[in-house]
């Protein structure tokens, strides 16, 4: 994990209250703008049409289950696909970081609605890892079936998000997202957002003298996730 060695001289300009409510003001008009779009963009993803899944059969930790199962009674299911490289001591970072922030899960259970993770490696070093770094969620495997890459996450490839919906014994695929569209299923980069140096991302828009770095620099990898919670 890295942190910044030498302090920062760069402070935001130091301005009178009624100065500072105005630019407040203004900032704050744009944010409730993006408040109303993101709930317009929720309420046409709640009109998305949705697709028929196959009949796929995971490995949980009891052994086969259908995606049918995994629902565990409830109507809708989230599954986090966690990049994999068979056989590697640790994980990719950024998923192992992402789903360490997943720890309590129940309130879920009032939606009628779950939340596993899904990952193309063999079910025991699954399982392995998942004790390694501290998650307590239930895993599941797709290396015996094309479920992965079926829903855009391939052996060897990315991570992802799906959303499925589940009619008796039939299951529907209704949602999908990669990349950053994954940041919205976070609390660490909120929180961060909200620092007057932000991200220090060297990517980022900042006023000039604000501390930058690389991309990733301020993450935390998967050994700093299972030392802090393995």
């Amino acid at each position: 994990m890295s942190t910044n060695s030498t302090k920062p001289t760069a402070m935001p300009p130091v301005v009178d209250h009624q100065t500072w409510r105005a630019a407040l003001d203004e900032l704050r008009r744009r944010e409730k703008a993006a408040t109303r779009e993101l709930d317009a963009i929720a309420a046409q993803r709640r009109r998305l049409p949705m697709v028929k899944m196959a009949d796929y059969t995971l490995i949980g930790e009891h052994g086969p289950v259908r995606l049918a199962d995994v629902f565990e009674g409830r109507s809708q299911l989230i599954v986090y696909h966690h990049m994999w490289t068979d056989g590697a001591e640790w994980q990719c970072g950024g998923c192992t970081s992402l789903t360490a922030q997943y720890t309590r899960l129940r309130f879920l259970d009032n939606y009628d609605a779950r939340f596993v993770i899904v990952t193309n490696g063999p079910i025991e070093e699954a399982l392995a890892y998942r004790a390694k770094v501290g998650n307590r969620m239930d895993w599941y495997s797709s290396s015996q079936s094309s479920f992965g890459a079926d829903v855009d996450a391939p052996p060897g490839g990315g991570f992802g998000v799906n959303v499925f919906l589940r009619d008796g014994e039939t299951v529907y695929r209704t949602w999908h997202t990669d990349g950053r569209g994954t940041e919205q299923l976070s609390h660490t980069f909120p929180l961060i957002d909200v620092l007057p140096w932000g991200r220090q991302e060297d990517w980022q828009d900042s006023p000039e003298g604000w501390p930058q770095g690389p991309a990733y620099a301020g993450w935390m990898d998967s050994p700093d996730i299972a030392a802090q919670y393995g």
